[in-house]
Parts: structure tokens; sequence; C-alpha cells
């Protein structure tokens, strides 16, 4: 199948990635090549990683790579695309013009997939013409590395697409879980409030971050701590969410003070390199405030 991905960014490109790896024809696509270059680097990044650790083989990982292709043009991008996944910043008002613009551009009865992990994705297909072709495929972050899809139908999704797309999911080897289109899905729902708990919790100085996220990863077997998954999403994207579901859904996702300081002071996680631990070169090397200095 020929895929097109548009946006480079850390969820863009490894969707990009899972879908190369499975056999896919990849055209991963931003508005800048800057951005375009970025995503590519780090989908070998990652695949060089798979090969270090034994996990890809080399030949793998070149079959993989070549299978993708970068553009900038959306046209180009998405011309015979038969899945089209947006995978642009949670803003309602740019996935709309996104999802339509692509439409625009692809054959009839192209689906639609947003790869959104909280917004209405019925509000988002209601930019198309054939709204029926509209469906949700929310990865995890990374995608490369968790097993996890999300599928969301969105009151218009028709059989055909929600049958494609679970078939595409599985052909990944990812494991799916269907929901209907509501506030936060499932897992968002869930997630968003572990993770704004756990940031109450630095405030009120119950445990450092490390020893919080210790405690779900090993205690519960979360693969990653709901803090450094913070930092990982960024810090400006969960309280983007935690915002949305909150108007959405009630108080209970009311914002921690500390998260609105961090974002507003611009340490967002990883992507800045500090959040609520210090990042180098893409590694954990401590945590940042009051817990610095610390693993």
């Amino acid at each position: 199948m020929r895929i097109a991905v548009l946006g480079a960014g850390s969820m863009g490109h490894g969707i990009a990635q899972v879908s190369a790896m499975a056999g896919h024809d990849v055209v991963l696509r931003d508005v800048e090549s800057e951005f375009v270059e970025a995503g590519l680097a780090g989908i070998r990044e990652n695949l060089q990683g798979g090969v270090d650790r034994d996990k890809v083989t080399e030949t793998a990982m070149a079959e993989t790579l070549e299978r993708i292709e970068g553009e900038t043009d959306l046209e180009a991008a998405v011309e015979a695309a038969e899945l089209v996944i947006e995978a642009v910043p949670e803003d309602m008002d740019l996935k709309k013009q996104v999802v339509a613009d692509a439409e625009a551009a692809t054959d009839e009865g192209t689906i639609i997939a947003s790869n959104t992990s909280s917004l209405s994705v019925t509000e988002i297909g209601s930019a198309l013409e054939q709204p029926e072709c509209a469906v949700g495929l929310h990865f995890f972050n990374p995608p490369h590395l968790m097993d996890l899809v999300e599928i969301v139908i969105a009151e218009q999704t028709d059989e055909r697409t929600e049958s494609v797309a679970i078939d595409y999911v599985r052909g990944l080897g990812k494991e799916d879980v269907v929901v209907r289109d509501t506030a936060g899905f499932a897992s968002s729902r869930l997630g968003v409030v572990t993770g704004l708990e756990a940031i109450r919790m630095v405030e009120e100085g119950v445990a450092s971050p490390a020893d919080i996220d210790e405690a779900m990863r090993i205690g519960y077997g979360y693969p990653m701590g709901p803090l450094e998954l913070t930092d990982h999403v960024g810090l400006d994207v969960r309280l983007h969410i935690a915002e949305h579901l909150r108007s959405e859904l009630g108080e209970r996702f009311r914002p921690p003070q500390t998260l609105r300081r961090k974002v507003r002071a611009g340490t967002l996680g990883k992507k800045t390199g500090e959040g609520f631990y210090v990042w180098e070169d893409g590694e954990r090397v401590g945590m940042s405030g009051d817990w610095a200095g610390n693993a």
C-alpha cells in the first residue's frame, strides 16, 4: 500500500518508519525541507539503534529506508496514496485544513486518518467531502517501540474504512483497540489523568520524578513512567490536551501549576533538552529543578 504521512515530527516520522518496515511505500511530508530531513534523520537513527541492539538487521534497515521518500509538496506527497495519515500539531483548525487539502489531491475513496490523541475525529472528518473515509489512528510515542494503536471510529466512518484501518494496524505487527469517538478516547483519557497526578505528586514533594516513574514502571508494568512520557510527548502538548479534556470532561483534568510554569519557561521536555528531566543527545542525564543532579 502507498501511504502518505503528513508531518515529520516525532510521531510522523515514527509512523512512516513502522509503515515502511511493514513493506509499505511511504512519503513523509512536511512544510519545510529541513523538517523533512530531520524526520528522515530520526528514522535512520531509530533503525541504527535497532541494528546496534540486534533488533533490526542491516538488510532490513536498508530496505526500510529505500521505501521512504521525503516531500514538501502536498499534492506530490498524497498522489496515488491509498492511505493518508496526518500527524500535525494538535490544533483542530490546522488538522481540518490539512485533511481537506489532502483529500482534494487524492483519488476518490482514499482513507484519511488522523493521529490525534484527543481531538474529535468526527469533527476532523467533517472537513472532508467523503467523511465516511475518516478514521483515527492514534499511535503511541515512540511509534517504533510502542505496540498499541487506538483505532477511533468517527460518527461518519464506514465499514470499509474501519476494516482497512484494522488490517493496516495488524499488518504493522501492532495491537489494536477499537474505540468510539469520545473526548480523550480511552487511552488519552486514562493516561492524562495519571500524568497530571504524577505532576501534582512532584509539586507536593511526595517523591522525585525518577522514583514516581520507577514505581509505575516496576509496580504496574509501564514501559515508561508518566513523567518521562510527558517529556517525550512534550509538556506543551500535554498541557494542550489537558485543557481540551478539562473543557469536555470537567475539572479533574485541570492542569497543575508546575506544568503551566514549565511550559511558560519553555522547558518542554526532550525536544528542548529539559522538562522533568534533563536530556542530552536524546538521552536522559538527570532531573531538573529541586531534583537536579540525580539520575
